[in-house]
């Protein structure tokens, strides 16, 4: 059978029309269709792709009510013949779904730029239900989706509430290697993409916008890469890691959507009851965040340092990072709960509250059900070579904030401070801490009004920074560059 009439019996399957129910009662038909339909049903051998559109150029045709059935009926015959690996939908089409859709291992759903896959109006999912998700219940191996867009329709479902796992766009659990890349998500009530107990995981060169959650949360999660995304917050955080670890966050742009109900940090990593001990996050802009630009939390029972040390971050720029008006943890880093912390080569412009503070919020602030003050004690964390300026108040409960180095935590913290440029904040250098080789001078940046902070040629800053004793560098740069 030609494609021609493969796309009409896809079709028509799902209308039921009149031609089938004639076709299927009449008998010298029947045989035609028992012996050329059920062959060439689907693709023909040796097409690695089966196409998914609109306007019956596709081996599924889809019409824009109830359009996951397409799709699905495409995933399952790639997961069930193997020559067969990638799903692909056409573009220039809305592709509108009532249920999730299921991919299967080993398998691509990939889609044209003009390719939406979009929520339903009204849709009144269960919670916890995804708009795309696995196949299995017992976890996939080695799934891509690029390329395409997802629509949350959130304005179009107001019923459901942010942030409560209703709609997140990608949910993965018990997988591993899963790469999500070129993607376009936005408007959502939940999480772009969510994995649990994954491994293997990397998340690039997307835009996320508006969604109800994080762009990216993994949880009990390792091997966790993200670079290369643009990212606006509106409920949460751009990209989170929680009880995971060998996490790498790089080359990102996070802000946030300045509204009332916007969002906390722009990249949280989070300990409880997992091992977090190689996290690196570096050469992202983070800036004009609702909360912090990057919150980093260790909390719970008490835990060994061996589960809650080695994050490094550097050659970050946070710029306006913490305007939300209705919390006190606010700032450019905030910190609590991990040993060994290095923060260096980071550039701090104009952030509220602090540059780097030590504090854990108040239940009041975050949850009345949850204590976030980390136990026991000989937490610290490193602070070289970086540059904070004009460092403002916060604006909830000012008073003795706009301090560029905050530790309210002195009993169980230290901060270590080596060889950092600090310059006219608001509140002053320190509270509750101190250094003897920081330097007080304008750092003279290309054009700070642009956010150009690559340092001009008669910067104190260069040849300034700290290089380990018996390093062979010679003249190390504060800041990032």
């Amino acid at each position: 059978m030609n494609e021609k009439h493969l796309r009409y019996i896809q079709q028509n399957r799902k209308k039921i029309g009149i031609s089938v129910v004639i076709l299927f009662f009449s008998i010298a038909l029947g045989i035609l269709i028992f012996h050329t339909i059920e062959p060439s049903f689907f693709p023909k051998p040796g097409n690695k792709i089966v196409y998914v559109a609109a306007d019956e150029s596709g081996n599924f045709t889809c019409d824009g009510s109830d359009d996951q059935v397409e799709i699905n009926r495409a995933l399952a015959y790639v997961a069930e013949n193997p020559e067969y690996s990638t799903v692909h939908l056409k573009g220039n089409t809305t592709y509108v779904i009532s249920d999730s859709i299921l991919i299967g291992s080993n398998t691509v759903l990939q889609g044209d730029r003009t390719a939406v896959i979009k929520l339903e109006d009204n849709a009144d999912w269960t919670v916890g239900k995804p708009m795309i998700t696995q196949m299995d219940r017992s976890g996939v191996n080695r799934v891509t989706i690029k390329g395409f867009e997802i629509d949350g329709n959130h304005d179009n479902n107001l019923d459901k509430k942010r942030g409560q796992g209703y709609y997140n766009m990608i949910h993965f659990y018990d997988s591993k290697n899963i790469d999500v890349h070129g993607m376009y998500m936005h408007d959502g009530h939940g999480d772009g993409l969510k994995v649990e107990r994954s491994s293997n995981i990397i998340f690039y060169n997307n835009k996320v916008y508006k969604l109800g959650h994080d762009g990216l949360f993994a949880i009990d999660s390792e091997n966790i890469k993200a670079w290369n995304n643009r990212i606006t917050c509106r409920t949460n955080g751009g990209l989170r890691a929680m009880n995971s670890n060998h996490v790498k966050f790089y080359d990102n742009v996070i802000d946030s959507f300045f509204h009332w109900s916007a969002g906390g940090a722009g990249i949280l990593i989070e300990k409880t009851t997992g091992i977090v001990n190689d996290v690196e996050i570096y050469n992202n802009t983070i800036h004009d965040t609702y909360g912090p630009g990057l919150w980093l939390i260790g909390y719970g029972n008490s835990y060994p340092r061996e589960e809650a040390q080695n994050v490094h971050i550097h050659h970050n720029t946070f710029y306006n990072t913490g305007t939300n008006p209705n919390i006190n943890w606010v700032g450019g880093i905030v910190t609590s709960g991990f040993y060994d912390t290095l923060i260096e080569n980071n550039v701090f412009d104009g952030v509220y509250h602090g540059a780097i503070i030590n504090m854990y919020p108040t239940t009041a602030d975050v949850d009345h059900s949850v204590d976030l003050s980390p136990k026991g004690t000989g937490y610290k964390t490193i602070v070289r070579n970086n540059i904070i300026l004009a460092t403002q108040k916060r604006t909830k409960d000012p008073d003795g904030t706009g301090y560029a180095i905050i530790n309210y935590l002195p009993e169980t913290h230290t901060i270590v401070l080596e060889n950092n440029c600090l310059y006219n904040n608001l509140g002053g250098n320190y509270k509750n801490a101190s250094s003897t080789t920081d330097i007080y001078e304008a750092p003279l940046f290309v054009n700070r009004n642009k956010h150009d902070y690559r340092l001009r040629p008669e910067s104190p800053c260069i040849g300034a920074g700290y290089s380990p004793t018996g390093s062979s560098e010679n003249g190390t740069n504060i800041g990032r560059y």
